[in-house]
């Protein structure tokens, strides 16, 4: 017979959390180089589903927004940020995550607060880092990728 709270201490302990800014700041190269790697592939599944602007925008990180936000990670190790994605809520359910995912990544759905900080880890520019996602003609939510990251936050 299986103890509920052993089984429920395992649960706890597998729980997928968000990358610290120090975390982000022990990312080796080579983490940049596979996060990279699988933020292309990511970006051409995504784009099976979506219409992706060719251009960036602002960053839709603001005080009153309606936006849900997630990380992309790399399955193997949650530290690696493949993708940053806030989606308009009503739009959240209407994408294929487990098709967008495979069996590489994992999505995590975070707090503003904490998106904010992952972004400024990654992207210490202050706009223009995230791409307008369309579905039909309506922007449904932004979203940057690693292989966009040109220098980490120091």
């Amino acid at each position: 017979m299986i103890n509920i709270s052993v089984l429920q201490s395992m649960l706890s302990t597998t729980e997928i959390k968000p990358p610290s800014p120090n975390q982000i700041k022990a990312l080796t190269l080579t983490d940049l180089v596979i996060m990279n790697k699988l933020s292309v592939s990511f970006r051409e599944q995504i784009k099976k589903y979506v219409n992706i602007d060719p251009f960036t925008t602002r960053d839709p990180i603001e005080e009153n927004d309606d936006y849900e936000y997630s990380v992309i990670l790399d399955k193997n190790n949650t530290d690696r940020i493949v993708s940053i994605v806030a989606t308009r809520r009503e739009f959240t359910t209407q994408l294929p995550w487990d098709s967008l995912l495979e069996s590489q990544l994992v999505r995590l759905t975070i707090s503003k607060t904490d998106t904010s900080a992952i972004k400024y880890e990654l992207m210490p520019k202050d706009t223009n880092n995230f791409y307008p996602f369309r579905l039909s003609t309506t922007i449904a939510g932004y979203i940057t990728f690693a292989f966009q990251i040109c220098g980490l936050h120091q």
